[in-house]
């Protein structure tokens, strides 16, 4: 990857290829573990979700602290207690604790019973879309993003909210009842949709108030602190929730599959499971890194992001078909990816408008 200069059309390619492969091996593997028959773990959402996150997480921030990117190099030091601390901590660890959030309310919206997979991943990755337009509205205002968002960068938003909205405009939801009818839905949903928009805005306020000509370590600092944080928090939590379900003071469908996945851990399936959720600790930097690209609006970043996740999930559905005998993608998945061919060639037009920008800043 140190072949490519930092904020290239290159570097951008392989970091979405890496994130394309990865998230097939994710979309995979959860087909996988899900589904049910001889020699099938046929586990629940949850359960899945418990096994993948542990190792995908713990992972993660392993890495990255083996790495020392924590020590990233700050603009301004702040002294507490005798220490200098970098300042950009103290936003970036609410930024952690909104991806603490988002990892398992992605799992919760699609256990629902009153909801679809499929419109349940309409709604989330339409909504990211979204948000990363309204982030760069906001802080072109604010005067914090110097860049202007590309009329073929608009285009491609709305190819892109074409080829996720087809799904529910063809009946995608199986006839199921309107989702938001559901209290439960509304808040799982809500949480993960603000804890996105928090997150988005947090990342691109860090990338875009970075100093000119000064180098500091803009991705991984910032993936270090909040994974760090992310991981923490995720364990905090669960370990309070188990203790509330031994005590008996919480019951229900969620945190029964909980403690039934650490407690009755599903025999000879579940390290496996952990063995598989490293592919979904991978998919994080990549991730992180296309998120918060140099010199590409909160827009650009997050189309791209979303749209290599959604030809990624097409084709973790073709390859399970194939080798397990899953359902083919439909008509409306293929319609879904054409939409999202146009899109990148918006996007292709606009990058290459942006790397004539770079290059007459340099």
């Amino acid at each position: 990857m140190d072949r490519y200069k930092e904020g290239s059309t290159e570097r951008l390619l392989q970091l979405c290829l890496g994130y394309f492969i990865f998230y097939v091996l994710t979309g995979l593997s959860v087909k996988f573990f899900l589904s049910s028959g001889p020699g099938r773990p046929g586990m629940s959402n949850i359960e899945y979700l418990v096994y993948s996150t542990a190792s995908s997480t713990l992972f993660a921030t392993s890495v990255a602290i083996f790495l020392k990117w924590y020590k990233f190099n700050s603009i301004k030091l702040v002294s507490i207690w005798g220490m200098k601390i970098p300042y950009e901590i103290f936003y970036i660890i609410p930024s952690g604790i909104c991806t603490a959030v988002i990892i398992p309310t992605t799992t919760l919206m699609y256990s629902f019973k009153n909801i679809s997979v499929m419109v349940a991943m309409v709604l989330m990755r339409g909504a990211v879309i979204v948000i990363g337009r309204i982030v760069d509205a906001i802080q072109i205002k604010q005067g914090i993003l110097k860049k202007k968002v590309y009329w073929e960068e608009n285009v491609a938003v709305v190819f892109a909210l074409l080829a996720i909205f087809s799904k529910v405009l063809t009946g995608g939801n199986g006839g199921k009842q309107n989702p938001f009818t559901s209290l439960p839905v509304v808040i799982i949903f809500s949480s993960y949709i603000l804890s996105y928009a928090i997150r988005i805005y947090i990342m691109n306020f860090y990338k875009n108030t970075r100093p000119k000509g000064i180098k500091v370590n803009t991705s991984k600092g910032f993936f270090a602190v909040e994974q760090f944080t992310s991981t923490v928090t995720i364990y905090l939590v669960t370990i309070i929730l188990l203790i509330l379900y031994k005590k008996g003071a919480f019951s229900g469908y969620i945190i029964t599959e909980l403690g039934n996945a650490v407690f009755s851990p599903v025999k000879g399936w579940w390290y496996w499971a952990m063995i598989a959720g490293l592919a979904f600790g991978i998919v994080a930097f990549f991730s992180v890194f296309i998120f918060m690209y140099k010199g590409r609006t909160a827009t650009f970043a997050g189309l791209v992001n979303r749209l290599t996740s959604l030809l990624a999930g097409t084709t973790s559905t073709l390859l399970f078909a194939v080798f397990f005998g899953g359902k083919y993608p439909s008509l409306v998945d293929w319609f879904s990816f054409v939409m999202i061919i146009i899109a990148i060639y918006f996007m292709s037009k606009s990058e290459q408008k942006r790397t004539k920008e770079l290059e007459r800043e340099l």
